[in-house]
Order: C-alpha cells, then structure tokens, then sequence
C-alpha cells in the first residue's frame, strides 16, 4: 500500500466514513491513477477533468461517477490539501427515476417465495422497518429490545436511529430463533468461518430467485421493500418528516421521493376545479 493510500484512508477514518464508503473511494481513485498511469499527486483539475469525459463516454452510472467525483474531492481537498475551487470537479445529474414499490398483495407474493427462513426473514425485517438491508444483516440480538417495542439501527456513517418494532415481526423472530438458534452475536449469522452475519450477496440472489419464483415483473430487489415501506406509510398517513427519521435520511429532499409513487392517495384526490363544480361553456 502505497503512503498516499494509507493516508487517505486514514483521514476518512478519522471523520468516520464508514468501511463501504472507505473502500469505493480508494477503488475510485486507483481507477482515476490507472487511467493516467500516474500518482493522483502528480496530477491537476484537467486531468481529473479529462476523467470525468472518459466516464461520461464510457456510459459509467450516475452512481459511479458521483462516487468517483466523491472521491477525488476528498483526495485533493482533505488528504493533499490542494486549494482547487470544487466546481472544478462537478457532480453528475442523475436521472429522475421512480423507485420500484410493491403493493402489499407483492409484498406477502414475494416473501411467500424466498428460501431459505433466514433470508425471507430478513427481507421481511426491512419491510418491517424501512432498513437498508446492509442495516439488517448487521443487526444483534441485543439491538431488539422486545420490552420497548423497539429496535436499535446502527444506518450510515454509523448514525444511531431507533425504529418501531412490529409485534408480527417480533412474533416472527421468536418463531426463528426457537427454530434456527442464530449464533451470537448476529441475528442472521452467515455460514461461512470467522463468525460474521449474513453476506447482503446471500440476500440479493434470494431476491432474485423469489422474484423469479412468484412470477413478479417487477425489478424486485432488497431496497425495494424500503421503498415499499415508505410508500406504504405515506398511504396510511404518516407525515413525511416521521418517514424521513424512520429511514434515516439527512435531508428530507431525500424522502420526498416518496411522494411521487403513492399510488392509492392520488386517485383519491380531488381536483379544486370540483370544489368549483362547473366550468365556463366551451
């Protein structure tokens, strides 16, 4: 490892970025060095420049772009120190697409089809609860407090947040634990040695296989239940900000998402030209 890696990744544990986020920065930035066959601290703004053109040619995603403008920011801000103006390393505009939600009926359809117990109950808990599912793997037995009806998150950037326990979840995880007797400290150990939870690799075939097996068209994944969690809340009345606490957003701009996918309070929705109740002959 060179010097200028390991103090980079240093810096980013210092402000504690957590070890996904710590990972595809590096990644990023040894592509950015491969691409210029040199030291990012020999290089300037246009050649970071001329990197943001070769991604864009290449078709990269809006999420691999921005993680690679992320990274270079920190780079050549925080760990080289370089006084370069910010807008010199632009971000992607990403595409405004609506997130895949399943309807209640898609949610029971779904889960009904995935194997094994272990990963339809996680699947189940981010449903449950709104979580990430990297949020639901890392779960231990001790973050369930039955007594208080509660369960304690440890989301991004290790931010703390407290969700609502469902009493059919918490009868579902009685039901597993009684059955399945998880090792500790994890509620959804993985199989493999070292004593780890659940790969979120594990969950994702899941899905796929689930998907397949209940004849959904949807583009069904994990994250899918979060949306579908949310969406689902927003229906029933929750208010947005209670939304965006339970998901962990930091700006509610990130919740508002949700708005745009209710699909059973739309068609409820008066127009205010019924309050009107004609209009002017044609």
């Amino acid at each position: 490892m060179t010097p200028l890696r390991q103090r980079m990744i240093d810096d980013l544990r210092i402000r504690n970025r957590s070890p996904g986020t710590i990972e595809a920065y590096v990644r990023a930035v040894a592509r950015f060095a491969v691409f210029h066959r040199r030291s990012p601290d020999k290089l300037g703004p246009e050649d970071v420049r001329t990197y943001q053109v070769h991604l864009i040619e290449q078709k990269t995603s809006w999420s691999v772009f921005n993680t690679a403008v992320c990274a270079l920011r920190f780079l050549y801000r925080v760990t080289l120190q370089r006084d370069w103006p910010l807008e010199r390393l632009p971000y992607g505009k990403r595409g405004r697409r609506l997130p895949c939600v399943l309807s209640q009926e898609e949610v029971l359809q779904f889960l009904g089809a995935v194997e094994p117990a272990a990963s339809r109950l996680a699947l189940a808990t981010a449903y449950a609860t709104g979580m990430r599912i990297a949020e639901v793997v890392a779960l231990r037995v001790q973050d369930i407090d039955a007594a208080r009806m509660l369960i304690h998150v440890i989301g991004k950037g290790n931010k703390e947040r407290i969700v609502p326990l469902s009493p059919v979840l918490l009868d579902a995880l009685r039901t597993y634990w009684r059955r399945h007797r998880p090792s500790k400290p994890w509620l959804f150990p993985g199989h493999g040695p070292g004593g780890r939870p659940i790969c979120t690799k594990t969950i994702q075939v899941a899905c796929v296989r689930a998907r397949q097996a209940a004849g959904l068209r949807k583009p069904v994944t994990a994250h899918s239940l979060r949306h579908s969690f949310a969406t689902h809340l927003l229906e029933a009345g929750t208010d947005l900000r209670t939304v965006q606490a339970l998901l962990g957003h930091s700006q509610i701009s990130t919740t508002v998402i949700y708005t745009h996918v209710q699909r059973r309070v739309v068609p409820t929705t008066n127009s205010p030209l019924d309050a009107i109740g004609r209009l002017p002959d044609p």
